[in-house]
């Protein structure tokens, strides 16, 4: 079940991100790191009420998302194809016990709903050249790559993408 976050979430939420860091790792993605995202990121997410969380049965997180209208600064050279109101998808993380069972699928599926209910004409997110599972869920789900930016003086470049909704 999909919900908005609650301050109480912050805590697992950074489980759950301090075991994807380390799994980045292993294979040079260096997209998240013990400056990346922070605790207090998500605090303001929930104050904004942009935070959404997936519990799994037993209560415990299978994943999150940020959707808002924030768009990076780096966005605006891109050439988006979709003009008009959008929606952002930001720190989208699956709990490891949770992989391979959708739960990546259905975060997604909910912001692009959340992006047609809010009257938006396509959800825009990014993610890390080298973060292979991201990019290709996004291609998997028929997000359109629109090109390369630099973030975060970060090594390799992020992949932006965008789906009509």
């Amino acid at each position: 079940m999909i919900r908005k976050a609650v301050k109480q979430d912050v805590e697992p939420i950074m489980e759950i991100i301090r075991a994807t860091i380390e799994e980045m790792k292993s294979y040079g993605n260096t997209q998240w790191n013990d400056r990346y995202p922070l605790a207090c990121d998500f605090e303001k997410d929930v104050e904004n009420g942009d935070l959404y969380v997936d519990v799994a049965e037993d209560g415990s997180l299978a994943g999150f998302v940020c959707i808002n209208s924030v768009e990076p600064q780096e966005y605006s050279p891109m050439p988006w194809k979709y003009q008009g109101p959008v929606l952002v998808a930001h720190r989208m993380a699956v709990n490891p016990l949770y992989r391979r069972k959708g739960i990546g699928t259905k975060l997604l599926a909910f912001a692009e709903q959340t992006a047609r209910d809010a009257g938006a004409v396509a959800v825009r997110t990014d993610t890390n050249s080298v973060n292979a599972k991201m990019n290709a869920l996004f291609c998997k789900l028929g997000y359109e790559l629109v090109g390369q930016i630099s973030l975060f003086e970060n090594p390799h470049l992020f992949n932006c993408y965008e789906k009509r909704v």
